[in-house]
């Protein structure tokens, strides 16, 4: 647990000086990430959306009226940098937990000492609770009163959506503030400063860094200033300086320090890149759903996730229009589970292709829910008599299959006859679509004496 006090600590003894030089000693070991965060918000960089000037957030930190709040956001985006920032402007106690070590007994410790700077000092504190995502029902509800009654001011920092990986009885306590992805040219200009900062970056070592390099570590860190600080870090202590005492970073010796783009897979961004999949399969646009199974694999996500999607779709959105992009779908799937993953990547890319490029129709999914709907009234009749089993002794008796009309001593191998349930009313289910195959079967069922409504939006018919 780090806490800060407001109170200003007395000057000069021995124990002070010790303690500032093992604290100047240890700035000058940590990683350069940790030694260039911003520590005001006029160093901050990017979040203009909630921290720029005149913005809630900004206005609240200032005025030091900030009430709970959840920083949401990728890694490297500036959450915990800006708690810091709240740290050393606030005129209010600061305390940090982290969510993974520490415990409900930590908790109560933290609420204990704020209610008695409270009733004492009349000083507020913020509780800054790193990965708040992790905590469990329990660990939220033991600072829900103190949240209520102001003893605290809570800060959650978490890099999952806070409605989803936390229990709403903290979300709903609190405003949520979303922190994007920063720009590249964010990126760049938090390498140029470390580059140029002779305080706590390199301004002494006489660094310089080529303009391709700086595109090349600013675009393969994908928004997170820490990957890039930490590739610049290397870059620099991994590269001899030339004989005037100068080290220059390159293309290459960039590329070779930061060699992959960084993606976290949390729940919420899966999610999301799924939809955003399912919707370009539906949409038909080949190139955005092969842009995002690409996303998907490269984070790491399980592949047969992908497929059972395109499968469900092959029915969702195609259906009859074309049949072959099911057979498409599930043989992706088996193809998965004989040969695997880099080869069953082109078997899955030709299924979603198909279902990208095949004519579509929701006809099956209306269908199929229409009879559910149908269904879950209720009120089931008994089977009628002519379609009842006949495959037990007496059945006849009992007049089992009497007048039932067997579909193939009949032209065409069809017949009119009751087949559907006597209390089913919700019909037509069925209504195909004119699109591919499934014109073809609108064609065949008039001739059988259906009669299709117009093939138009199909909640028409619901």
């Amino acid at each position: 647990m780090n806490e800060r006090k407001g109170g200003v600590p007395a000057a000069g003894s021995r124990e002070d000086c010790m303690q500032d030089l093992f604290s100047s000693s240890a700035e000058k070991l940590a990683p350069l990430a940790d030694r260039m965060r911003p520590r005001t918000l006029a160093e901050f960089i990017g979040q203009n959306q909630i921290v720029g000037e005149g913005k809630l957030l900004r206005r609240a930190i200032e005025a030091d009226r900030l009430t709970s709040s959840i920083f949401w956001g990728p890694p490297g985006t500036g959450k915990t940098t800006l708690a810091s920032i709240i740290a050393e402007t606030t005129r209010s106690a600061f305390v940090k937990l982290n969510a993974v070590t520490s415990g409900v007994a930590d908790v109560r410790e933290v609420l204990k000492q704020a209610e008695d700077r409270l009733k004492l000092y009349g000083q507020s504190t913020y509780l800054l609770l790193d990965e708040c995502h992790r905590w469990s029902k329990a660990q939220s509800d033991s600072i829900l009163p103190a949240i209520e009654r102001g003893v605290i001011r809570f800060i959650g920092s978490t890099t999952e959506n806070p409605m989803i990986a936390m229990t709403p009885a903290i979300v709903s306590r609190c405003r949520l503030f979303r922190f994007e992805q920063l720009s590249v040219e964010d990126v760049k200009s938090a390498v140029m400063r470390a580059v140029e900062d002779k305080e706590r970056g390199y301004g002494n070592q006489f660094v310089s860094i080529d303009d391709d390099a700086l595109e090349h570590i600013a675009r393969v860190a994908n928004g997170d200033a820490r990957s890039a600080l930490n590739a610049l870090e290397l870059a620099v202590l991994t590269t001899p300086m030339d004989a005037s005492g100068s080290t220059r970073i390159t293309l290459q010796i960039a590329e070779e320090s930061i060699q992959s783009r960084v993606m976290q897979m949390d729940e919420s961004l899966l999610y999301d890149m799924l939809s955003a999949f399912c919707k370009s399969l539906r949409g038909s646009d080949s190139d955005a759903a092969l842009a995002w199974f690409a996303r998907m694999n490269y984070a790491g996500m399980d592949p047969r996730i992908i497929v059972r999607r395109v499968i469900a779709h092959a029915s969702e959105d195609v259906g009859l229009a074309n049949p072959m992009a099911m057979l498409q779908a599930v043989a992706a799937y088996h193809a998965l589970e004989a040969i695997g993953m880099p080869e069953a990547r082109l078997s899955i890319t030709q299924a979603i292709i198909a279902v990208c490029e095949s004519p579509k129709s929701n006809a099956v999914v209306m269908a199929v829910d229409r009879a559910f709907a149908d269904a879950q009234k209720g009120g089931f009749q008994p089977v009628p008599s002519h379609l009842r089993d006949t495959h037990y002794r007496g059945a006849e008796t009992l007049g089992s299959g009497q007048g039932y009309k067997y579909a193939h001593d009949f032209p065409g191998h069809f017949v009119k006859q009751q087949y559907a349930p006597i209390e089913a009313g919700g019909f037509p289910y069925y209504v195909p679509s004119q699109q591919g195959f499934e014109n073809e079967v609108r064609k065949l069922r008039k001739e059988r004496g259906f009669f299709d409504p117009p093939d138009k939006c199909q909640n028409d018919f619901t």
